[in-house]
């Protein structure tokens, strides 16, 4: 990642073991090869008061997770946001990319952080709106170009204009790579007529979003990571926390693991081109993520979890 700014009074004790882990664990993202499981900063804020100590914890915590092997971080001007049970609008608090800043510039090398695109306090960004805010997002989080930059909108018939001004500010040199955002598939074959698409983010958990099973196929198919939102809270949405299924805690159970454990190891057996993008306030929550990639599920398991209807 190419950096704009340096902070050079935090050094990071970036785990050397990485290069030396399986193959498997990785896909590449764009030019880069990431951790399977990454960081989502929506959930920094927890569900405690906003203040200037809670940004500092997430400070660490963004260190921590460098420090254990995360090299994909994702993010958003409108992030931490939290929001009621089931809800899919949500309040932000806005400084997520600041804090990312703050904690990890300058970047490592072979380092992703996806940043996204659309909504607004005001609704979702017109086309014409959306190069100041990739230049907001250019300033936020302290680069001269955005590695990964998420178009997402909701409700639209077509992406084209929208995502054709992307493409523009890609050509130009601010946003190295592209990736489409709870979208349909005809979305993503609209988005790739007009530049190529390394990732879609769409909801996606045990017994919740199935309907994006054929998407999820499809960048498969084309090489395309699948990055699922909502992958621990699921039905509950912009609620956080995870919801409580039998099926989950079963499977929990005869693994020794938290269901948080179970529904990122069962996101991540959809195939090789999944990754998880968890999100905590957290320390102890954050190692119990990254542990996940340590389980395997048996036939019996994911036969118990593909079963779970939502």
């Amino acid at each position: 990642m190419q950096n704009s700014q340096v902070n050079t009074s935090l050094p990071l004790n970036l785990s050397s073991g990485i290069a030396e882990s399986k193959s498997g664990e990785f896909w590449q993202l764009g030019d880069i090869a990431v951790r399977r499981i990454g960081f989502g900063t929506k959930r920094l804020a927890g569900a405690g008061p906003d203040g200037a100590d809670l940004q500092e914890r997430a400070v660490a915590l963004l260190r921590h997770a460098v420090e254990l092997g995360v090299n994909h971080i994702d993010t958003a001007a409108f992030y931490p946001s939290h929001g009621g049970a089931g809800q899919t609008s949500f309040e932000s608090l806005d400084w997520a990319n600041e804090v990312v800043r703050r904690a990890l510039a300058p970047y490592p090398d072979e380092f992703v952080v996806a940043t996204k695109v659309g909504p607004t306090r005001d609704g979702l960004a017109r086309p014409d709106e959306l190069p100041a805010l990739v230049e907001r997002d250019l300033r936020a989080l302290g680069v001269d170009v955005l590695e990964l930059v998420n178009l997402r909108l909701h409700g639209m018939k077509s992406i084209a204009e929208h995502f054709g001004v992307l493409a523009e500010l890609q050509a130009k040199g601010m946003i190295r790579h592209l990736g489409v955002s709870n979208v349909r598939v005809e979305h993503l074959h609209e988005a790739r007529e007009i530049a190529p698409v390394v990732a879609v983010q769409n909801r996606y958990s045990v017994g919740f979003g199935r309907v994006n099973d054929e998407i999820l196929g499809v960048c498969g198919e084309l090489g395309i990571a699948f990055v699922p939102f909502f992958t621990l809270t699921a039905e509950s949405r912009e609620a956080g926390g995870v919801p409580e299924s039998a099926a989950v805690q079963e499977v929990a159970d005869r693994h020794g693991a938290t269901p948080a454990q179970i529904r990122l190891a069962w996101t991540l057996s959809r195939g090789a081109h999944v990754l998880a993008i968890p999100g905590t306030s957290s320390r102890q929550h954050l190692e119990e993520n990254l542990m996940a990639a340590d389980i395997t599920l048996s036939p019996e398991d994911l036969a118990v979890l593909d079963a779970v209807s939502g």
